[in-house]
C-alpha cells in the first residue's frame, strides 16, 4: 500500500517558519476554532457552571482552538 503523504522539508530560520504554509494553514484552523469555541460558549454554553468546558469563555475558546489545530495539522503534510 503507498503513503500518499508529500514530503515536505521543514523551515530553516524562525522568518521562514513564519511565511510558511505549514504556519498559517494551522494559525488559521486554530483562530477559526477558537471564534466557533467562544460563539459556542456565548449561543449555547452552559449557564449553571456544571459543564467543565463550556461553563466558561475561556475553556470554550481552548477546546475550539485545540480542535482546529488537530483537524488541521498533519506530521506528514497530507493535503485535506
Amino acid at each position: 500500500m503507498s503513503n500518499s503523504c508529500e514530503v515536505n522539508n521543514k523551515p530553516k530560520s524562525v522568518k521562514e517558519f513564519f511565511k510558511s504554509k505549514m504556519f498559517w494553514k494551522t494559525f488559521i484552523g486554530m483562530t477559526i476554532g477558537a471564534v466557533g469555541g467562544g460563539l459556542y460558549y456565548y449561543y449555547v454554553g452552559c449557564k449553571s457552571g456544571s459543564c467543565g468546558i463550556t461553563s466558561s469563555p475561556i475553556g470554550g475558546i481552548i477546546m475550539g482552538s485545540a480542535i482546529g489545530f488537530f483537524a488541521t495539522n498533519s506530521s506528514c503534510g497530507c493535503k485535506l
